[in-house]
């Protein structure tokens, strides 16, 4: 179940995002949709990095009925992408939204043998979404 809080205009297909987190996991998962802004602010202060990005994810602590964490997306990345990629929004922001969703179930692409790659394959497939910048990068 996604707890969505969508700070901007950008349209969000919640049922296909919940669809999405339930093949992965039956925890409630905050969802925020920001603007550029906000997300610089929120990566200097949590990364230590003083720059935008597309996508953030908070995991919480593991507790009986705790939530799996916070993902944050910025609406200007998805806007931008989704239009240099060629594909829809609704795409864009399904690709980041699983991006962000398994970094909190605890995929890490930058220390891990390929695993989150290959899960994140799996699921751009099983949803019959393009390719991700995850995997496009790894075809360079």
């Amino acid at each position: 179940m996604i707890e969505l809080d969508n700070r901007t205009s950008l349209n969000v297909n919640e049922q296909f995002l919940d669809k999405i987190a339930s093949s992965l996991t039956d925890k409630e998962i905050e969802l925020i949709i920001t603007n550029k802004d906000e997300i610089k602010e929120i990566n200097k202060e949590y990364r230590n990095i003083d720059a935008p990005t597309d996508v953030l994810s908070f995991p919480y602590e593991e507790m009986p009925m705790s939530p799996l964490g916070s993902i944050v997306i910025s609406s200007a990345h998805v806007k931008e992408l989704s239009k240099e990629l060629g594909h829809t929004q609704d795409d864009e922001l399904a690709l980041l939204f699983i991006h962000g969703l398994l970094h909190l179930k605890g995929f890490d692409h930058e220390v891990d043998k390929g695993e989150m790659r290959e899960e994140e394959s799996r699921l751009i497939k099983e949803f019959k979404l393009p390719k991700s910048l995850i995997i496009r990068t790894e075809e360079i």
